[in-house]
This record gives structure tokens, C-alpha cells and sequence, in this order.
């Protein structure tokens, strides 16, 4: 007889931490992709893909983030949903006139676009400078790693 079990999570019984991250000088997809398995929880043993079980984070120096590359002069294009609503603006411009929407938007690229992943991303807070309202949670810093993976 076999007496190991799967063990699954269902509710909200997690022990969800708060990480706060420094953005400056920091290659804005290296971040994102990192800040986006934290939110999800795929750095803890008992990840689950139907479960929200991540963590909280906060961002702070957005406006200090880099752009590697020529990705300075990549255009977004968007569509308002009007006739003639074409818009775009260049990422180099973006991170200049608003640096937290460029934050979001790349880490909002590396979530699922299910419920789930609506859910995830509430628990991201981006702010362009070093201060945040979020020193009652007592968030701990999460290192993001500027080397490449070997």
C-alpha cells in the first residue's frame, strides 16, 4: 500500500511574503521576468498552475531601469478601439514620460491572460521613485540576478 499523497492548496491559506525590488540600472525584461515568477509562486515547492499562491512586489526606481539594445527606439502600437485610434509611442519615450507603465506592461507580458493571471498581477506595485507606502508590510529585498543563466 502506497502511502504517499499529493497534497493540493485550495483557498487563501498561504503565507504570501512582500519583496521589494530596486529597479535601477536593472534591463527592464531581466526584471520582469523574475518579478513575474515571484507572483506567480513558481519559486516556491508547492507551485501549483491552478493556484494563486505568489508572493507580493514592490518595484521601486522604475525610472532607472534600462532598455538594452536598440529596444530604446522599438515602437508600441496600441488600438483605442475607434475608428483612426491607431497609437503608438517609442519604449526609449515611454520609459522617459512614464517609466511605472512600462514596468507593468513588461511584466504583465510574462503572466498568463487568464482570471488567474488578473489576479497575479494585482499583487505587483510599481513606483518610479525610491519611496513606497508599503513599509508597514516590511518587504524583504529580492535580488534580481544581471547575469545571464548558464
Amino acid at each position: 500500500m502506497n502511502t504517499n499523497k499529493t497534497t493540493t492548496h485550495k483557498g487563501d491559506n498561504f503565507d504570501r511574503k512582500w519583496y521589494v525590488v530596486d529597479a535601477a540600472g536593472v534591463p527592464i525584461g531581466r526584471l520582469a521576468g523574475q518579478v513575474a515568477q515571484v507572483l506567480r509562486g513558481k519559486n516556491k515547492p508547492d507551485f501549483q498552475y491552478n493556484v494563486d499562491n505568489g508572493d507580493f512586489v514592490v518595484i521601486i526606481n522604475a525610472e532607472k531601469a534600462v532598455l538594452t539594445g536598440n529596444k530604446k527606439d522599438e515602437i508600441i502600437y496600441w488600438h483605442t478601439g475607434w475608428p483612426g485610434g491607431l497609437r503608438n509611442v517609442t519604449r526609449g519615450t515611454m520609459l522617459e514620460d512614464n517609466p511605472v507603465k512600462l514596468v507593468e506592461k513588461a511584466v504583465w507580458g510574462m503572466t498568463p491572460k487568464t482570471k488567474l493571471g488578473k489576479q497575479i498581477f494585482t499583487k505587483l506595485k510599481v513606483y518610479a521613485g525610491s519611496e513606497h507606502p508599503h513599509a508597514a508590510q516590511n518587504p524583504q529585498p529580492l535580488d534580481v540576478r544581471q547575469d545571464k543563466k548558464s
